[in-house]
Parts: C-alpha cells; sequence; structure tokens
C-alpha cells in the first residue's frame, strides 16, 4: 500500500550568518503515514520538532533526503493540507463565520452555509457572529480547528496545537477532535511535547532523540478509542516513552 507520506532520509542543517557555524537540526529522518492515519512526534524541547514540521508541510526544504506525497515529490505548501499551530491564525477583526468563510471558492451563499455547518461541528452554533475576542481561549482553537476543516484538506498537520490551554480544556479539546475526525477522516501528523496527550490521539507514536533529531524509537497504539489514560496498558506505554526521553 502507497503511504500517504513518505520521508525518506532527511537532515538539516542551520548555517549561521557568513557560515561561522553549522548546527545539525534533523539527522537522516526516514517515516511513513497511512492514509487515515495518526501520527504523534514527540521529543524533548529544542530537539528539532517544529523544524521537521516545517519540512512535512513544505515551508522548509530539506538539505538532503526528499519528502513525499501520495507519491510525488512535496517541497512546498499546497492545498491538500494545512498547518494548525501552537500559535494561532485566527483574524480579530472578523467574525467565526468570517473567519471561515476566508479563502474558500464558493459564493458567499455556499461559503455561509459551509462555515456554519462547520461551526456546528465544532461546537460553535450560536457564535457564528461573535468575534475572537468575545470568546474564550478553547473557543479560539474550535475557530482554528473549523477553517482547517473548511477547506477539505487530506492532511492535518499540529504542531502542538493545544499547548497554551489549561489541563481541562486541553483534555475537552482532544475528545473533540477524535470526535470530528471520527465524522471526517483526516491523515494526522501531530508534534507534541506531551506524552499523554500522544496515547490519548494517535495510532503510532515516534520519539525523536535531543538534537540533532533522530528517530529513537516507535511504539503502534493498538487500544481502540475511546482511551482511559489511566488503564495499565496506557501507563505501561506511557512508562516506555518516558525512558526513551530520559525520564
Amino acid at each position: 500500500m502507497l503511504a500517504k507520506i513518505a520521508v525518506k532520509n532527511v537532515s538539516k542543517n542551520f548555517v549561521s550568518d557568513k557560515a561561522v557555524y553549522v548546527l545539525p537540526v534533523v539527522d537522516d529522518i526516514s517515516l511513513e503515514v497511512e492514509s487515515g492515519k495518526f501520527l504523534a512526534i514527540i521529543g524533548p524541547s529544542g530537539c528539532g520538532k517544529s523544524t521537521l514540521m516545517k519540512m512535512l508541510t513544505g515551508f522548509e526544504r530539506p538539505d538532503t533526503g526528499h519528502i513525499v506525497v501520495d507519491g510525488k515529490p512535496h517541497d512546498r505548501p499546497d492545498r491538500n493540507s494545512i498547518l494548525i499551530s501552537q500559535h494561532g491564525s485566527v483574524f480579530p477583526w472578523m467574525t467565526v463565520r468570517r473567519n471561515l468563510m476566508f479563502g474558500l471558492d464558493h459564493d458567499d451563499r455556499k461559503s455561509a452555509e459551509l462555515a456554519d455547518h462547520y461551526a456546528e461541528l465544532v461546537g460553535l452554533k450560536g457564535f457564528e457572529n461573535a468575534y475572537p475576542h468575545e470568546l474564550s481561549g478553547g473557543m479560539l482553537k474550535r475557530v482554528e480547528i473549523a477553517r482547517a476543516l473548511v477547506v477539505k484538506p487530506e492532511i492535518l498537520y499540529m504542531d502542538e496545537p493545544f499547548s497554551a490551554l489549561d489541563a481541562l480544556t486541553n483534555l475537552k479539546m482532544r475528545k473533540e477532535l477524535l470526535r470530528i475526525l471520527d465524522e471526517e477522516r483526516h491523515t494526522v501528523v501531530l508534534i507534541t511535547h506531551d506524552v499523554e496527550e500522544a496515547i490519548h490521539l494517535a495510532d503510532r507514536i515516534i520519539v525523536l532523540s535531543k538534537r540533532p533529531a533522530r528517530i529513537q524509537a516507535s511504539f503502534d497504539v493498538s487500544f481502540q478509542h475511546p482511551r482511559k489514560l489511566s488503564s495499565p496498558e496506557a501507563q505501561k506505554l506511557k512508562e516506555s516513552i518516558l525512558r526513551e526521553l530520559g525520564l
């Protein structure tokens, strides 16, 4: 079966001004993600996770190796994939509906209908005319997810999307994401530093080493949703991942 995403021997260095020094950041990473699967990538702070994500999304090019999506070279952003980052991307001067309509090719009526559908899907029915400053942090994250889904991407790239949320809202958003993915199947790649988040969401978890990032371990998450993080199998997996992280 052809992988949806194939990363083949990818490496990336940062070069200082005037090439005074070269800093290896990502070193010879190879991995594959099947269509409709959820991959979580976890590693220590500063190990190169976000640099790897920039290459996966096409915002950075690897120095060596290559990335293939649907059997074709992938070296720039495209409409078949979208990134949800930790920094947020909601336009503060637009209502929820207008944020969701942004970038759609339909006429205003069809775009508004589609925007309202996705607002309802993420639990924002009744807030279509609200502005971002009128929403909580968790609601803003729902707007971002809806903005990503409304353009019908095949791949969702997520770079620590819930890291700024409090623990309870984080858990609610993870459950909401799983519910949405159960309705609309996407291929997902998540970058996270949260072991429990990775176990809660992913089909497979890859652990990266300290910089330069290399694949240190890979774990299949075989138990079914809904998952109890307090279950013996989840706790055993958590301990194995933490061991790989030196904790």
